[in-house]
C-alpha cells in the first residue's frame, strides 16, 4: 500500500470520527438512529450508536476497496490501476459526506430529509454509471450475474447498458430530489432503482441466451 498515497483517504475517512468526539459531550444520552421514508424519526438509540454510522460507511468502504484487489481470484481489478484507486476515493468521500450529514441530524435532533439522501445516492448512481465500463470482470464490483460472470463479452456488453443506464438514473434521481416534494420523490427513486438495477441483469441473460443459440447454429 502507498501510504503517501493514502493518507488524503484517511484523513476522509477520520472526519466523521473527529467529528463525532467534538460533539461528543454536548450529545445527549438518546440520540435518533432511524428515520423512515418521510424524514420522520423512528427509533432512537445510545449515543454509542452513532459510531456505527462512520464505521458502515466510508470506513467499510475504504477497507473493502483495500481488501478486494488482494483477494480477487482473476486478479482484473488491479489491471485498473489510477481508475480503482479514483473510484474508491470517489465513493469513500460520498460516504464520509452522507455520514457527517447523519450524524449532524442526530446531533440536532432533526429530521432528515430524505431528498438529501436520495441526492446522495443519485451521486453514486452516477459516479458508478461513469466507471461500469472501466471495471473489469470480477466478483466483487459491478453488475455481477451468472451470466457476465460467466463471458468476458457478456460482462463488457452489460457493462456498457448499465453505465448508461446507472448515469441517467443517477441524474433523474438527483434532477427529482431537486424538485419533487419527499413523498413524490420517494416512488420516482424506488422506480429508477429498480430500472437499473432488473434492467442490466435481464440484458446479461438475453446476451447469454443469444450466445448460446449462436454456439449452436
Amino acid at each position: 500500500m502507498n501510504l503517501k498515497k493514502e493518507l488524503p483517504l484517511i484523513a476522509i475517512v477520520l472526519l466523521p470520527f473527529v467529528y463525532i468526539a467534538l460533539i461528543w459531550n454536548k450529545l445527549p444520552e438518546k440520540i435518533p438512529v432511524h428515520w423512515n421514508f418521510e424524514g420522520e424519526i423512528d427509533r432512537y438509540g445510545e449515543k454509542i450508536e452513532i459510531l456505527l454510522i462512520p464505521i458502515l460507511l466510508p470506513l467499510l468502504i475504504y477497507v473493502i476497496f483495500l481488501v478486494i484487489p488482494k483477494i480477487d481470484p482473476k486478479k482484473k481489478l488491479n489491471k485498473m490501476g489510477n481508475k480503482l484507486h479514483t473510484l474508491k476515493f470517489l465513493l469513500t468521500t460520498l460516504m464520509s459526506g452522507l455520514a457527517l450529514f447523519i450524524i449532524y441530524s442526530s446531533q440536532t435532533k432533526t429530521s432528515a430529509s430524505p431528498n438529501i439522501i436520495f441526492l446522495f445516492v443519485g451521486v453514486l448512481y452516477v459516479v458508478l454509471g461513469n466507471y461500469f465500463k472501466t471495471i473489469k470482470a470480477n466478483y466483487f464490483i459491478g453488475i455481477r450475474t451468472p451470466w457476465t460472470l460467466e463471458s468476458e463479452s457478456i460482462w463488457k456488453e452489460t457493462h456498457l447498458l448499465g453505465g448508461k443506464l446507472w448515469l441517467i438514473g443517477g441524474l433523474m434521481v438527483i434532477i427529482s430530489a431537486l424538485l419533487l416534494d419527499e413523498k413524490l420523490n420517494s416512488g420516482v427513486f424506488l422506480i429508477i432503482t429498480g430500472i437499473i438495477t432488473i434492467g442490466p441483469a435481464a440484458y446479461s441473460f438475453l446476451l447469454f441466451k443469444r450466445e448460446n443459440k449462436t454456439a449452436q447454429n
